[in-house]
């Protein structure tokens, strides 16, 4: 298995990324471009995903890695909770809610997941 050079190789990232993507398209269509405050919200809290599972990687330190990934998870709770006021709002339809609410669960679940393994890594014993 290659060692993971680069924050880009990261699924954790890239799915990030791709939450990213969806939450900018979705915002710029509808009463959601409208409603600026909550637009905006949604794109910044989705952003910190991305960018927390970066800083962290480039940190080049495991405590500074879980640290920033532990505030991706939280970013990626916003989303998701942000994704409800939207629905709430009447701004997204049922099936890109759930979508998109799918996508943030599973963003999220890369993320424990890569968390769940360093930390693995930093208890076992040194060979």
């Amino acid at each position: 298995m290659a060692m993971i050079q680069r924050f880009e190789d990261l699924v954790a990232w890239q799915k990030a990324r791709l939450l990213t993507r969806r939450v900018y398209a979705v915002s710029a269509q509808g009463g959601l471009a409208r409603d600026w405050g909550l637009a905006s919200q949604m794109q910044r809290a989705a952003v910190s995903v991305m960018s927390n599972v970066a800083e962290g990687f480039e940190r080049g330190r495991p405590a500074e890695f879980l640290h920033f990934l532990a505030i991706a998870k939280a970013s990626c709770a916003e989303t998701r909770s942000l994704l409800y006021v939207a629905q709430d709002a009447g701004y997204l339809h049922d099936d890109v809610s759930d979508e998109l609410m799918k996508l943030a669960e599973e963003v999220g679940r890369v993320i424990a997941g890569l968390r769940a393994s360093i930390i693995r890594k930093r208890a076992a014993p040194a060979s």
